[in-house]
């Protein structure tokens, strides 16, 4: 794999069950790349291990005053320089090359993840979780890879030396091989604990990250209350903690790189001494004793690599331990992932291409039914329960699910009688849009925010009518005319996730965009929250006239939105508890019209006729005044 050829066509399906399987897959799907790295490797290094024989050559030749070997060990010492240069610079460029195209396909694998689970992802792992993953994590996992080669090149070059040594001078080639397999194991007893304070340091960082993130998403309403020094300090003392953490990680790190510049040295230390006792009973000759230091000097090169090795394995195994926490991470009913597994591109590649199902959406586990063609308004006294309804209709993962841990959970909501769950995920999401209750504007123009897939029967001008964004327009006019002078909001560019923007304009934003794409299904939850009730009443018009035979539900419990819809289910306990319109459900359903008044306890309880009709009286005046 090349890094042009980048980003992969197919990343592929990893192996989750454990961090090390991940690391293992990850390493088998680049073996050629890994092969290749190794190679240059042992060039590099076998190259460098060799220039002792050429320095105790040399010597040997002054001893001997042998101009013609002296020129030989000259001619090899020139070679070996070229091979070592050649060497390492096309070591770097394979390894590297491994590191970019394993990270590479990481985050791809995160990305196609967290396209796949949408929304319900942050609500299963924590948003500085999957950040720390989809950036630190997969440079460490990255790491490992880019360090395998180099480690197998140096574990193989320090076998056929010590092998070697034994082969020219046995007596301190003995020494020297007993000592090298010492010094690589000496700092394992330090790993663990090294390895568990790189963990503490990267969780503390983790939720240090996430402090921050949440502060500056609402910084707004901080700046509201007065907010800003309390989070600022909390971010300071958790900034501290992760400091003291680094510190404490790096006291260890380099307790491990002392042992093995110590170590060494001493074996160094060692050969010379026991060498010079063997020349001096003329055992051995001065340039053999030459090659052997200068051997066991070269050997601390790739010893090195066993440090980094050791470094690389005790911070990627945690990352690739979470990173494989994510990607396990599944649909409720994987039949397709199941597929998938089994190797069965057939059962894929027939369901790519599937068309979507169509007719009326039920929820099994609550008993709602949205007709087709209808606007449907779901009321639910549970906010988190709602979202959890919404998500499943889009055939999204539940809280439930996330909750059992085995795929169970609640069952999949049905599409004219398909379960959304058990066709492709792209079929899915073509039958069914889920608006969520805090949709997230990306940076870019208003152009560029509604060229969305869409079928083309909704013009943006007439979604963004529909949802009554006149005056963002207007904003967005005056924006660009201070900006390019042209004057067309079409071209006004808008910050990241609209924070330029009111609260409820960012949300009509998002409404204009689910309307242009004009799916089959329309999904909303709670999407005129933050606007006025009289923009709330036209809002409801306009989406019931745009979506005029197409399935539309709606989670609200504003009045002015719960009349235009044909039909209105509330859900109590779990359950679809109520069916009917609006107005039947207020003056029949004690709990509806609790939940949709927002009527304390006390008053629930109290006989209600003289109520049911106060507040009747004032729902349509609220209704006319708006209209």
């Amino acid at each position: 794999m090349r890094i042009r050829d980048l980003p992969y066509s197919d990343p592929g399906l990893p192996d989750v069950r454990s961090g090390t399987r991940f690391l293992v897959w990850l390493g088998r799907n680049q073996l050629g790349g890994q092969i290749k790295a190794a190679l240059w490797g042992l060039l590099h290094m076998g190259a460098l291990v060799c220039f002792p024989l050429a320095i105790g050559t040399g010597v040997q030749a002054v001893v001997d005053r042998s101009g013609a070997r002296l020129a030989l060990a000259g001619a090899l010492m020139v070679g070996l320089t070229v091979l070592i240069a050649l060497g390492d610079a096309m070591l770097h460029r394979a390894a590297v090359t491994n590191w970019i195209t394993a990270a590479a396909r990481v985050q791809q694998l995160l990305a196609r993840k967290t396209v796949e689970l949408g929304s319900a992802l942050t609500r299963r792992v924590a948003a500085g979780e999957v950040v720390a993953v989809s950036t630190g994590d997969v440079e460490k996992i990255g790491w490992f890879v880019e360090a395998l080669s180099r480690f197998t090149a140096a574990a193989i070059t320090i076998v056929g030396v010590c092998v070697g040594l034994v082969i020219y001078q046995p007596a301190l080639g003995a020494v020297v091989a007993l000592g090298v397999p010492a010094l690589a194991l000496a700092v394992l007893p330090l790993l663990p604990r090294a390895a568990r304070r790189a963990d503490e340091q990267r969780e503390k960082a983790g939720r240090a990250t996430e402090l921050a993130s949440d502060t500056v998403a609402g910084l707004r309403v901080l700046r509201g209350i007065g907010g800003e020094d309390l989070f600022l300090s909390r971010y300071r003392r958790a900034s501290q903690e992760v400091r003291t953490a680094a510190v404490r990680s790096a006291r260890m790190w380099s307790l491990i790189a002392a042992v093995q510049v110590a170590l060494p040295g001493m074996l160094l230390i060692g050969v010379v001494w026991y060498g010079a006792v063997l020349a001096g009973n003329g055992r051995i000759t001065v340039g053999e004793l030459v090659t052997v230091y200068s051997a066991v000097t070269f050997l601390l090169f790739p010893l090195r690599h066993f440090e980094e090795i050791a470094m690389a394995y005790s911070f990627s195994r945690p990352s690739a331990r979470r990173a494989a926490r994510v990607l396990a991470l599944r649909r409720p009913s994987a039949a397709l992932e199941d597929a998938r597994a089994a190797g069965s591109d057939a059962g894929l590649d027939a369901g790519i291409d599937a068309k979507p199902p169509t007719g009326d959406l039920y929820d099994p586990a609550t008993g709602m039914l949205a007709p087709s063609g209808q606007l449907t308004a779901v009321v639910c006294g549970d906010p988190d329960a709602a979202g959890r309804m919404a998500d499943r209709l889009g055939g999204h993962p539940t809280e439930d699910d996330a909750e059992s841990g085995d795929g169970g959970g609640a069952p999949s909501a049905l599409l004219g009688g398909v379960a959304l769950d058990d066709v492709p995920l792209a079929t899915a999401r073509a039958a069914v849009l889920v608006q969520d209750k805090d949709p997230v504007l990306l940076s870019g123009t208003l152009t560029e925010l509604l060229d969305v897939p869409r079928s083309g029967a909704v013009p943006p001008k007439e979604a963004l009518d529909a949802a009554q964004c006149g005056d963002v327009l207007e904003a967005l006019e005056q924006a660009s005319v201070a900006d390019s002078g042209d004057g067309d909001p079409m071209g006004a560019r808008i910050t990241e996730r609209g924070r330029s923007l009111s609260g409820g304009q960012r949300q009509r934003l998002a409404l204009a965009r689910s309307l242009v794409t004009d799916p089959e299904v329309l999904v909303l939850d709670e999407p005129t929250s933050a606007v006025d009730s009289h923009t709330e009443a036209r809002i409801g018009e306009g989406l019931k006239r745009l979506r005029a035979d197409r399935t539309t539900v709606v989670f609200t419990s504003s009045p002015l939105l719960l009349d235009q819809a044909d039909r209105v289910v509330f859900v109590h306990d779990g359950v679809a508890a109520g069916v009917g319109s609006h107005r039947e459900l207020l003056g029949t359903d004690p709990a509806y019209r609790a939940v949709v008044t927002r009527e304390p306890d006390g008053v629930r309880e109290r006989d209600n006729g003289r109520d049911r009709l106060t507040e009747l009286e004032r729902i349509e005046e609220q209704i006319e005044e708006s209209a």
